[in-house]
């Protein structure tokens, strides 16, 4: 499993100072690699504004991950067949998804950083939040037309006392036409056919002798005609129900047989027409979610770094991709290198130090998981902290 870290820690007399720190102290022994993640100037506002966004920014991280996992959830079911393939098509501004994070640029275009804080952060709930609507919208038609056509499909297979029997009988199996006589289309048990072909014409009187065919069978029931007087048929429904013979109910029209079969072409030909299309869109607006999500996160990391380490704005913030197996390690090797900023640390054992998870770091309060299991190769998880003590969780 990949997880990545976004570490923002205070800037030294300058960021590159800070950069070189961080980097130098967790690249001896492999423990991460790192990448810069850098935050444009943003208009900072007044104190009271940046509290406010904190909690709102939460709330709106919360929200467009969710849109995001919505629209690649239903991606992978679009794809049906091609669902392995979904890894591929789920791309972050042309990019895949580790290279858009770890070589994040801000976009300057579609969020403007002449813009207050909270009005990129309107701007990005305003465009989810369509996607979001529009989403709903499209994946229900989608849906219900293949459910239709899924409908369709199942009665053209399945057993035969459920199946469709439109694509199973001719007009030749039928007496058509007679104001006296009928057909009448019969599902008998593998088990019963000498029974049925011994006394078929027993059933009732007005019975056409030497009338019944068995049109198709499969494994376990046997597709039967029988020929009979009009005014016997229902006696005839009733007294072959006793004998475990079901009557379908089924009359032939060539036209209404050939509208049944329109009406599947139709269908398949309108679920080609509209796969691609909403493939595309889905993974246009994929890569729309989660480019948004990443600008959400670094509005939170901008947010909160102004907050715990105060103005002038100096802050520098990280990537970090941990070694798995030096992920305890790694998490030493910060708690020594930023312990200084956690003035409660000192007062802490090495135990609840160790269960508070870099309390100095803002671990416990701190830990977002990105759980898109068929996206990658591996699941990706993004952590979000600041190097402070401060428990204003991101």
């Amino acid at each position: 499993m990949s997880e990545y870290w976004v570490i923002s820690a205070p800037g030294d007399k300058t960021c590159q100072q800070t950069w070189d720190t961080l980097n130098n102290a967790t690249k001896s022994g492999n423990l991460s690699v790192n990448y810069k993640f850098p935050i444009p100037d943003l208009k900072v506002g007044t104190l009271d504004q940046l509290v406010g966004l904190s909690d709102d920014l939460g709330k709106l991280d919360t929200f467009v991950e969710s849109v995001t996992r919505k629209v690649a959830q239903y991606l992978g079911e679009v794809l049906e067949d091609q669902r392995d393939k979904l890894h591929e098509n789920l791309m972050a501004n042309n990019s895949d998804l580790p290279t858009y994070l770890t070589r994040f640029q801000w976009d300057m275009a579609k969020y403007p950083i002449k813009q207050s804080l909270r009005n990129i952060a309107d701007i990005i709930s305003k465009q989810v939040g369509q996607i979001d609507a529009d989403l709903k919208v499209k994946s229900s038609a989608y849906n219900a037309l293949k459910g239709n056509l899924q409908n369709l499909e199942k009665k053209q297979t399945g057993s035969l006392l459920t199946r469709n029997l439109a694509d199973l009988v001719k007009k030749e199996h039928f007496i058509l036409d007679s104001e006296y006589l009928t057909t009448l289309l019969v599902i008998v048990p593998k088990a019963l056919f000498s029974d049925w072909n011994a006394n078929y014409e027993k059933i009732t009187n007005m019975i056409v002798p030497r009338s019944t065919q068995l049109i198709h069978q499969d494994g376990d029931y046997g597709l039967f005609t029988v020929t009979l007087f009009k005014k016997v048929v229902e006696e005839f429904k009733l007294h072959a129900r006793e004998r475990k013979f079901v009557v379908r109910e089924f009359s032939y029209n060539e036209q209404d047989l050939a509208a049944g079969k329109n009406e599947i072409t139709k269908l398949v030909t309108d679920k080609k027409k509209q796969f691609g299309p909403l493939v595309r869109w889905l993974k246009v607006n994929f890569s729309e979610c989660f480019c948004a999500w990443i600008h959400v996160k670094a509005l939170r990391v901008f947010v909160e770094s102004v907050l715990r380490y105060g103005l002038p704005v100096n802050f520098q913030a990280v990537v970090m991709v941990p070694s798995r197996k030096s992920v305890k390690k790694l998490r030493d090797v910060l708690q020594q290198l930023y312990a200084h900023l956690d003035h409660s640390a000192h007062h802490h054992s090495g135990a609840q130090q160790e269960s508070a998870e870099l309390a100095g770091l803002g671990f416990g309060q701190v830990y977002f998981e990105w759980l898109f299991k068929a996206m990658l190769p591996s699941s990706v998880r993004i952590s979000v902290a600041s190097a402070s003590s401060c428990n204003m969780a991101m």
